[in-house]
């Protein structure tokens, strides 16, 4: 099956990804491998500087997404933002996909889906197409 939509919620420890077109959807949960819990914090670290990204775990994201043609990413911290960037310096063709990036708590997968096909329905509206209805 074809899915046209893909959004992604991620943090640090993983990342829900949700494949969707009008009429279905599948869905995937990536786990990062990294034993730090909380990166943005400094604590836990000799040098008091922050963790780096799990290089790793942002391009397996990236390449769970790769077929879609538009690309939400959403999240409640800076794992989003270094998705992006993890994006842009690896993966341009990806990265030209993103459509948007929003903060978003931590909704369950039904919600994450109500949400991204509302922010499609918006986003084709402007553009001129009417595929996805919320």
């Amino acid at each position: 099956m074809s899915f046209n939509h893909s959004v992604i919620w991620i943090d640090h420890q993983e990342a829900h990804v949700i494949y969707f077109n009008p009429t279905a959807s599948e869905g995937e949960v990536i786990k990062t491998r990294s034993t730090h819990k909380n990166l943005h914090h400094k604590s836990g670290s000799v040098s008091g500087t922050h963790v780096a990204p799990d290089q790793h775990y942002l391009h397996e994201v990236i390449q769970a997404v790769k077929e879609s043609k538009e690309i939400l990413i959403v999240g409640p911290g800076s794992a989003k933002l270094e998705l992006m960037k993890h994006a842009t310096k690896h993966d341009h063709l990806t990265a030209d996909k993103i459509v948007g990036i929003e903060t978003v708590d931590h909704p369950t997968d039904g919600q994450l889906l109500a949400y991204a096909k509302h922010y499609f329905a918006r986003a084709d509206a402007l553009k001129g197409d009417t595929v996805i209805k919320s």
